[in-house]
């Protein structure tokens, strides 16, 4: 079994939320749905932070974030110094936030991105490595801000 991923949306990314919580049980992954439960209006920070909660403790690997445009809830999780959310709308962003960045939650916007984008985002960020290398001198800046050196 592949490792948890944890899902949370607010009211206007209910729908795609439960498409792709079901999308992901099929493919074999363990899902922690942390709501929102209906598309009854709700606050997009409270569902970022319980994210990065999740992830923060360890009950998941990885996360899915989901708002109308993802920029909300990408800056709530982002407020976590345990979470790195990318926001993306394309594969090549989300699979570049993975090897570069080590992105461990990734935020897609429901008004505007269709299913099919959301699975091809989702499948590239699931299944890329980190790069390590360089990279990782730059996330641990991110990571630990106190290893932060101004440039010369």
């Amino acid at each position: 079994m592949a490792e948890t991923i944890a899902i949370a949306s607010d009211h206007a990314a209910f729908d795609l939320k439960a498409m792709l919580v079901a999308w992901l049980r099929e493919e074999g992954h363990e899902v922690l749905d942390l709501g929102s439960d209906s598309s009854a209006s709700v606050d997009y920070p409270d569902y970022g932070y319980r994210i990065a909660e999740a992830i923060a403790a360890g009950e998941a690997g990885k996360g899915i974030a989901l708002c109308g445009s993802g920029i909300g809830i990408s800056i709530a999780v982002n407020r976590h110094p345990a979470a790195r959310c990318a926001l993306v709308n394309e594969v090549l962003s989300a699979r570049l936030s993975r090897e570069h960045n080590d992105a461990n939650v990734i935020a897609l916007g429901a008004r505007l991105i269709g299913i099919e984008q959301a699975r091809a985002c989702i499948t590239a960020f699931l299944s890329t490595a980190f790069g390590g290398d360089r990279h990782a001198r730059r996330v641990d800046k991110l990571t630990h801000p106190r290893f932060h050196k101004e440039p010369a």
